[in-house]
């Protein structure tokens, strides 16, 4: 069984592009699904590329850098055929709400006396 290596990218690339990139490095047009928003050429996108080996997802992942990919996300023992849109999406959501996010630097003040036994009126 194969993996799934799947990227969303920014709203300047080109589609037509990466399709054009995978097929002139091997992979096939059955290998990998784009998946478009309703006909918006300037909207983010999501492709699927289906990778057999880490020597295919190392290439995989190098067109998808040259097309402005915003993030990868490898899902194993999983095929082409198993990679529809809503599949994909549920598991992407998963995995970024179980992702733990970098939080803002928090001051913790102390009391410099504390408390005493002394009564002070």
């Amino acid at each position: 069984m194969s993996n799934i290596l799947a990227g969303l990218f920014a709203h300047h690339s080109d589609y037509k592009k990466l399709e054009a990139d995978l097929e002139n490095s091997g992979f096939e047009n059955s290998d990998y699904i784009v998946y478009l928003n309703d006909g918006s050429d300037t909207s983010q996108y999501l492709a699927s590329v289906a990778v057999k080996d880490n020597n295919q997802t190392d290439g995989a992942r190098s067109i998808f850098s040259q097309n402005s990919v915003l993030k990868t996300y490898l899902f194993e023992n999983m095929g082409i055929g198993q990679a529809h849109y809503d599949h994909i999406k549920r598991f992407i959501d998963a995995r970024n709400r179980a992702e733990i996010h970098n939080s803002p630097d928090v001051k913790i003040k102390a009391s410099s006396s504390g408390m005493d036994s002394e009564v002070k009126f």
